[in-house]
């Protein structure tokens, strides 16, 4: 039995028509449901800063004097928002949850295998849904303060619910026998490859729906199911055909039904009861009663607070935003291997309908590195030792050779990530082709030995000491970057076109040389320090001589004169001091002619070959870098008010994906995004610091090298 998945414009009311459009404003700076609002309901000193506590500003000055504007006609999609999704990991699996409460994305049993349920990408290709029967937009949504727990409170005309979802943790279970995947040091708490939903009637009666309907190997292997219980308490599901893939068994303490493709339960429910529905792909045992249920569900919590209390948090408004940006970067780490994802998904789209659709569920060196960055800002650098040994594991073979160093790999060490498109599926909102696997996986790309050598320097310098095993790993990573600094790569942002001498490249081929050479001499290896760090100043030198033009300013590639917005990376990782009048006209020249209504583009797709056809939102780590360069050049007030401006666009729950519309504020690209979130983290980070100069009489920017 197909069902039908309700459109997300469907009126709520017999309004007209003009009083039901979607509203396309940008959020406000804050939400109702907001974490750090779930707390004693803190006073608006307290919390982050929201639209109402700024008393009489008017608009225009509030949003820097950008007010989107009406397109002259409303979209109707059957899509959500990807602003509108909800992330929940256990650093194993990870799943995207829409506001209806359907699970619309979900691959089993890796964040990078097929997918189970996949209706975010086409409307018939899978959805696991539990909420009121007849209704699709809840009252409210939020995380559970500290944690990757959603709960999700429905009002309908006869009564209220609240649901709450969990991807499950627990106690480390492999105590009778070693894992057969993990391959770094057991923690105290294991993924226990459930996602768990529980649902409370508060108030009133109401009827409960759950569906879940499957569609194996995207969308290709239909689902056959059977009960596997004693009468109707479970079901599992396997796919027909001859794909390989990941069963899955629906428990729950309602009576299950079985229609085709479909497992189905429906239940009126009254003020005072509770039922769950517990989804696993595992020998481990399911709850069989509620208590139970509930019991893993303060596991759960329990696991993720103890977490989130290792960082260092300021006492500030935006303390919130930290905190869900960390605990983001934490969910998208796979904990068996140390392997950090760029993104949750794949083939979101950069430009609504068009075909910069990409497939982010994969380890890139360079964006795993920047987000340890962002971990370390916070005091978090555990994550640096899991995702090192990764690297050496995926560098390194058997015998103990060194191996070139990838642009990205597979979250289990693979090496060649093959892309190739799955025609037969729609695309999110008809965006196609939808991609799988990614063809960046051997470009050449010079930026990579910089940033893994900046991120190793950054995490062991306060211990003085380089670990042994990793030391053969940089050095060839040094060597590489001193064979091939002078040839021309295809640049941070993996242009498709013809390569080129980008001029953020040779930054980081300096940062290679430079931080190589901090490395060496920490390592005792003085001779090679000082051949280094003479190589640095002889790349150093070659950038200033090609890479800035007439006007003093930073250029995107050797002899042109378009701007990029990673040359605002030139200041944070220190390749010049920030008040050097080079760095200043880049930065401001950035600020001022490479933005779209004040949001900061990487580059402009009219004088950039990037092999690639249409336009491109802002990128929203490139408006985060801004802020910090900003602060760097002491601009603050223009930092804050555009930092002010980024919060404002964040989604429901304070996730962000790859870009931002300007005009409308809508999310996109894939989502939640690795690199978005680490760059908040050192922006606010930044801001707050900064305006800390004022009591503490210095500044301390978020990221050194001495």
């Amino acid at each position: 039995m197909m069902v039908t998945m309700p459109s997300y414009d469907e009126p709520l009311s017999d309004a007209p028509d003009a009083l039901l459009a979607e509203d396309t404003t940008p959020h406000a700076v804050a939400h109702d449901d907001d974490v750090s609002s779930a707390v004693d309901h803190p006073s608006p000193d307290e919390s982050p800063v929201r639209r109402d506590a700024l008393g009489d500003v008017p608009d225009d000055q509030l949003t820097a004097g950008y007010l989107p504007s009406a397109t002259g006609f409303t979209h109707k999609s059957a899509f959500p928002p990807i602003d509108d999704y909800a992330f929940l990991s256990d650093c194993e699996s990870s799943c995207l949850i829409a506001r209806n409460g359907s699970v619309e994305w979900m691959c089993l049993p890796r964040p990078d295998s097929p997918s189970v349920f996949g209706a975010m990408l086409d409307r018939s290709a899978g959805h696991f849904r539990v909420g009121p029967y007849g209704v699709n937009v809840p009252a409210a949504r939020r995380y559970l303060p500290g944690g990757m727990i959603v709960e999700t409170t429905w009002q309908t005309d006869t009564g209220w619910l609240i649901v709450r979802d969990a991807l499950v943790l627990g106690p480390w279970h492999n105590n009778d026998k070693r894992s057969r995947t993990h391959r770094r040091t057991p923690r105290d708490w294991d993924a226990e490859h459930m996602l768990l939903r529980t649902v409370k009637c508060v108030n009133g009666v109401v009827e409960l729906e759950v569906s879940c309907e499957p569609a194996f190997d995207y969308h290709r292997a239909p689902a056959l199911w059977e009960y596997t219980g004693e009468v109707y308490e479970q079901a599992t599901a396997t796919c027909e055909g001859e794909a390989a893939c990941t069963s899955i068994t629906l428990t729950t303490d309602l009576r299950l039904g079985l229609e085709g493709r479909e497992a189905r339960a429906h239940t009126r429910m009254q003020e005072g009861d509770s039922v769950y529905i517990a989804l696993s792909w595992s020998e481990l045992p399911a709850p069989r009663t509620f208590a139970e249920a509930a019991e893993k569900m303060w596991a759960t919590s329990e696991c993720w607070r103890q977490w989130i209390t290792l960082g260092k948090f300021p006492d500030h408004p935006w303390r919130g935003y930290l905190q869900r940006s960390a605990l983001t970067l934490k969910g998208l780490t796979f904990a068996p291997t140390g392997a950090l994802l760029a993104a949750a998904t794949t083939s979101l789209p950069e430009t609504p309908g068009g075909e910069r659709n990409w497939d982010y569920r994969y380890a890139w060196v360079r964006d795993s590195t920047f987000a340890l960055w962002g971990l370390y800002t916070l005091g978090m650098n555990r994550e640096a030792d899991d995702f090192f040994n990764f690297l050496h594991d995926a560098a390194t073979t058997g015998n103990g050779e060194i191996l070139p160093l990838q642009v990205l790999y597979g979250i289990g060490g693979e090496r060649t990530i093959t892309e190739y498109e799955l025609g037969h599926l729609r695309g999110y909102d008809g965006a196609r082709p939808v991609r799988i696997g990614n063809g960046a996986y051997n470009q050449e790309q010079h930026d990579i030995w910089g940033t893994i050598l900046d991120s190793v320097y950054l995490h062991v310098k306060s211990r003085q000491q380089v670990p042994e095993t990793l030391w053969p790993v940089l050095e060839k990573q040094v060597q590489a970057a001193i064979t091939h600094w002078r040839d021309p790569d295809r640049g941070i942002w993996e242009v498709r076109g013809e390569p080129q001498h980008f001029t953020s490249s040779k930054v980081m081929c300096w940062v290679a040389l430079d931080r190589g050479a901090r490395l060496a001499e920490l390592h005792g290896e003085t001779d090679f320090a000082k051949k280094w760090s003479d190589l640095a100043d002889e790349i150093h030198a070659d950038i200033l001589d090609n890479g800035v033009n007439a006007d003093g300013v930073f250029t995107q590639s050797y002899g042109s004169d378009t701007l990029d917005a990673s040359l605002l990376l030139v200041p944070l990782l220190r390749f010049l001091p920030p008040d050097d009048p080079r760095v200043v006209k880049t930065v401001l020249a950035i600020a001022d002619n490479l933005t779209d209504q004040g949001l900061v583009l990487r580059y402009r797709t009219d004088t950039t070959d990037d092999g690639l056809s249409g336009v491109e939102g802002t990128f929203t780590i490139c408006s985060f870098w801004l802020v910090s360069a900003l602060v760097e050049i002491g601009e603050l007030q223009r930092a804050r008010h555009l930092c002010e401006r980024l919060l404002g666009y964040a989604s429901p729950l304070e996730l962000y994906a790859e870009e931002i519309d300007p005009r409308t504020g809508r999310h996109l690209g894939n989502f939640p995004q690795a690199f978005t979130h680490l760059a908040l983290i050192n922006a606010l980070t930044h801001v707050i610091r900064a305006e800390q100069k004022i009591t503490s009489g210095e500044f301390h920017p978020a990221h050194r090298t001495n």
